[in-house]
């Protein structure tokens, strides 16, 4: 189910005034979820088969223009200032495309830029999302010196001939080195593993899990490679694993990551005690959050409505966009009959489930919204719920899916 979003007038439009989204509405919010800052750097070193991100291959022979988009992205956010005044920002997650291309110069200008106009938590996580093929000695604990307190990194496989499969640009060697630097130089880490490659044994899977856990990442993200629209893996198909197979090997992950001591909070998702990724929650607790950067997603919530946007996404007509105050791709109320499973898409991936005083918080609508919904999940065995709160069980897990779509509107 999509929602419906008028596109703007091209190529960009500027924001609304903020008493545009301060008028009467449907909704009625008491309060104001957390906020989160999005940062999208686009640039990467190569597109990868499988990638319907908004990535853009670097110009080659030409240094990335860091200077200018630094500029861009400060001007996009101070335009942004009035929808967000008075807000403390939680967490910052700086996403790409390869944020790691960046020098950390200006990684380091960017986030004075953001302190000096945003009011950030105390100890406000700030996650940079790296890859192992633009690794150099130094350069992580470089990021740590600019204010990176968290660092993601897009491992993917330890095998060469899947990574090869993959269009990645680093190899195994590269992987392992990025890893052991990543855990001298911070605190917390993140690792991302997909599974169900194009030939790959459940045997092969299995090393690649045991070598990930034998590094001790406090954070492990693991995806099921999936074949996206408009990817060259869409045109060219390479030849996967069978369903079951791939189930079989999700159970084989979980059950490695727990004898290593991490825990299965999120669908995709597994921490060490005290390393969740705060940010990463706060979209699942269908938090705020403010997205800068070219193709940026941002989801604010307003007294009378809640509000989604979408940047420019092309790199260059961004830039422009920004500069002259006209960044902005699409702007729209999220519609009320969607609100429900806007709310449910995004929570019941959560372990842990959630309040049902959030769901009237966050959305602005009463409980009778989803209660045929919640019903019926229970009846499947999907849900189990109290007075106050609701978990998905394991088999909701297992059909998250099946579970979320009890919640679309007519």
């Amino acid at each position: 189910m999509s929602i419906p979003i008028t596109p703007a007038a091209q190529p960009g439009s500027a924001l609304h005034d903020v008493q545009h989204y301060m008028r009467p509405g449907l909704l009625q919010l008491t309060s104001l979820p957390p906020l989160s800052l999005y940062v999208h750097l686009p640039w990467c070193l190569r597109k990868c088969p499988y990638c319907d991100f908004n990535s853009h291959h670097a110009p080659g022979g030409e240094p990335l223009p860091e200077a200018r988009y630094t500029a861009a992205l400060v001007a996009d956010l101070e335009a942004a200032l009035p929808l967000v005044w008075g807000r403390t920002v939680q967490t910052i997650f700086i996403g790409g495309g390869t944020p790691s291309l960046f020098a950390p110069q200006s990684i380091d200008r960017l986030l004075s830029d953001i302190r000096a106009r945003l009011r950030l938590e105390a100890d406000c996580e700030v996650t940079l999302e790296a890859n192992p093929g633009t690794f150099e000695k130094e350069r992580f604990r470089a990021y740590r010196d600019a204010g990176v307190t968290r660092l993601s990194i897009g491992v993917q496989s330890f095998n060469d001939r899947h990574l090869q499969a993959l269009g990645r640009v680093h190899d195994r060697a590269q992987a392992l080195a990025a890893v052991e630097e990543a855990a001298q130089a911070f605190e917390t880490f993140n690792l991302d593993i997909m599974y169900a490659l194009p030939g790959q044994t459940p045997a092969e899977q299995e090393q690649d899990m045991r070598q990930a856990l034998a590094l001790a990442p406090p954070h492990i993200s693991i995806y099921h490679l999936t074949i996206e629209p408009n990817t060259y893996f869409a045109k060219y198909p390479p030849r996967l694993p069978e369903d079951d197979q791939a189930y079989a090997m999700l159970d084989r992950i979980t059950e490695l990551t727990t004898a290593a001591g991490l825990s299965r909070y999120e669908v995709s998702a597994y921490a060490r005690e005290g390393h969740q990724c705060l940010h990463n929650r706060n979209y699942w607790q269908f938090g705020d959050y403010l997205g800068i950067g070219a193709g940026a997603h941002s989801k604010l919530s307003f007294a009378h409505r809640i509000v989604r946007q979408v940047r420019l996404r092309d790199p260059q007509l961004y830039m422009a966009g920004a500069l002259s105050g006209r960044a902005i791709a699409q702007d729209e109320d999220v519609r009320r009959a969607d609100l429900p499973f806007e709310f449910m898409l995004n929570v019941l991936r959560l372990r842990e489930g959630f309040a049902l005083q959030d769901f009237t918080e966050r959305t602005g609508q009463p409980l009778t919204a989803i209660a045929q919904g919640l019903q019926q999940a229970e009846a499947r065995g999907l849900i189990a719920r109290d007075m106050g709160h609701v978990r998905p069980t394991e088999r909701g897990f297992d059909f998250l899916s099946d579970l979320q779509a009890l919640f679309l509107a007519d």
